[in-house]
């Protein structure tokens, strides 16, 4: 399948010329395309576009892998390919013939000079014309006459030398700055890692089902978020918390260990867990909350148990009905204190809440700490 050639490069030296022509011949004569051509040798499309137009050289492990694809003459193939990659080799051959066989020119009274040529025949008659100009004083004695200059002498080499030298120089003390300074933050103690505090925004930034699975802290919604349930497991504590103004819910675990975790659930099956990773506490995400039919149950577990508050609906309704208690923490003094070591609290002080929403007093409701929502 011929195909049809542009033409080749004119700055082309003769030798490439021929191989190309060479190549492209094989290539014909197999009736490939270049695409099949790439597959046989493995190597690119583009490459063999290259060497076929000429516009560079095909490379050795190409040619062979050629040789081992089609069936052509290897032996002339690689003969090209030397003459091709060595053109000055054989433009200078071919030029020492035809100096060889000129005839050197003499004019009467002058000194015969001879043709300037690099051949072994003419190495003699070049010799005789050096000696006869130094005697005569002639170029070749001036030249005799001047001082040959040392190539660490020249301007230009020192210049590039220098340039180099100082380069180097550059780099060394570059390469040693570095290894101290890596050196010296290794042997600096690290400061221990300080937890940046998460910015809380001035309001709450959604509501309902727009905070459900967002985190109450970084939403806003920890502000005027109420207890409606606690319970305790061993020394743990879990608790039911709901923000009104977002209308959402979220489980709290406090006094606990790393791998402690409290989970909230609600009557849709939508649930979000607070595990403990380290210190003693955490929070949950939220749920949506905003349905007075849905109810929510948070449920607290650990190495030595587990167990849950009761199911919570209408989240809105209880708030309403809770106030927030307003006065001091504690009771006063004198009010119901034991008076001796064998008195015992009160029943009233003992006993929980009827509606099963904790007391006020710290002591026999806990609460959640500082970090949590």
């Amino acid at each position: 399948m011929a195909s049809t050639w542009k033409e080749l490069p004119e700055e082309l030296s003769r030798p490439a010329r021929r191989l190309a022509e060479e190549l492209r011949a094989i290539k014909d004569t197999a009736g490939l395309s270049l695409a099949e051509l790439a597959t046989r040798t493995h190597y690119s499309r583009a490459s063999w576009e290259r060497w076929l137009n000429g516009k560079r050289v095909v490379t050795e492990q190409a040619l062979e892998a050629l040789v081992g694809a089609v069936e052509c003459d290897a032996a002339e193939l690689r003969r090209l390919w030397r003459l091709a990659v060595e053109p000055a080799a054989e433009e200078s051959t071919a030029a020492e013939e035809p100096a060889a066989d000129a005839p050197s020119v003499e004019e009467p009274g002058e000194a015969p000079v001879a043709v300037p040529a690099v051949t072994a025949a003419t190495a003699a008659t070049g010799e005789e014309s050096a000696a006869e100009e130094l005697l005569t004083g002639g170029p070749a004695a001036e030249e005799a006459d001047r001082p040959a200059v040392a190539w660490w002498r020249r301007p230009a080499v020192l210049l590039s030398g220098a340039a180099v030298l100082a380069l180097l120089l550059v780099l060394v003390g570059l390469r040693i700055t570095r290894h101290h300074d890596q050196a010296s933050a290794a042997d600096a103690p690290t400061p221990p890692a300080v937890p940046s505090a998460m910015p809380v925004p001035s309001d709450p930034v959604c509501q309902a089902v727009g905070c459900a699975h967002k985190d109450p802290k970084a939403t806003g919604c920890g502000k005027d978020a109420r207890t409606l349930q606690t319970q305790v497991i061993s020394k743990v504590v879990v608790y039911l918390r709901y923000s009104q103004t977002c209308q959402a819910a979220w489980a709290a675990i406090t006094e606990g260990e790393p791998k402690d975790y409290a989970v909230i659930t609600d009557s849709t099956g939508e649930s979000e867990t607070a595990l403990i990773h380290w210190g003693y506490d955490n929070y949950s995400l939220m749920l949506n909350a905003a349905d007075p039919g849905v109810g929510f149950q948070v449920c607290g577990f650990q190495p030595a148990g587990h167990n849950c508050t009761t199911t919570v609906v209408n989240l809105a309704s209880v708030v309403a009905a809770t106030p927030i208690p307003i006065g001091p923490a504690s009771p006063p003094p004198g009010a119901g204190a034991p008076t001796t070591p064998g008195d015992s609290a009160s029943p009233a002080q003992a006993a929980p809440s009827p509606s099963g929403s904790p007391s006020a007093s710290p002591s026999t409701s806990p609460s959640p700490s500082p970090s949590t929502p």
